[in-house]
């Protein structure tokens, strides 16, 4: 029967193609539960913590993966698993991340909005892999696109 209840963001699919979002998102949500020491070394949670973030994560899971990791009852486990499985993913989407963010121009889109909705999209998937894009690279990648006859817009 599939879960009636609602989710607080997209559960985990079992290809992983949404881990790196999911890991963030989960990350937030356990924060916000005061329940993040359920998934770090080290931890200091009770065993009622614990309970509380394996049904956070578990609710938070395809179904596929949750009968995958049906014996796990330790919240550190789970998200060492699930990391060991997908964080791998990171060097998947980063050289096309980078490659989008070298052949990204202005001119390639019917509006500047729908340039700024890629740019951003990318530098997000860029930010999640670990690379760091500022304000200044955004500006300098837009103005390198720009047209010649555009010289003076990008001054």
């Amino acid at each position: 029967m599939a879960n009636l209840t609602k989710l607080e963001f997209v559960a985990l699919d079992i290809s992983g193609k949404n881990y790196l979002s999911w890991v963030l998102d989960a990350e937030i949500h356990l924060d916000a539960m005061g329940l993040r020491d359920t998934i770090k070394e080290n931890k200091k949670a009770s065993n009622q913590e614990n309970a509380k973030a394996m049904i956070f994560l578990r609710h938070h899971l395809d179904e596929d993966l949750k009968i995958e990791y049906l014996t796990i009852k330790d919240p550190l486990v789970l998200w060492k698993n699930l990391k060991e499985r997908y964080d791998h993913l990171k060097m998947v989407f980063l050289p096309k991340a980078r490659h989008k963010w070298i052949n990204l121009r202005l001119q390639d889109f019917k509006s500047v909005m729908k340039y700024n909705s890629e740019m951003f999209r990318i530098t997000s998937i860029l930010t999640l892999c670990g690379e760091k894009i500022s304000d200044s690279d955004k500006l300098e990648n837009t103005f390198s696109t720009f047209h010649a006859s555009n010289v003076l817009l990008q001054q």
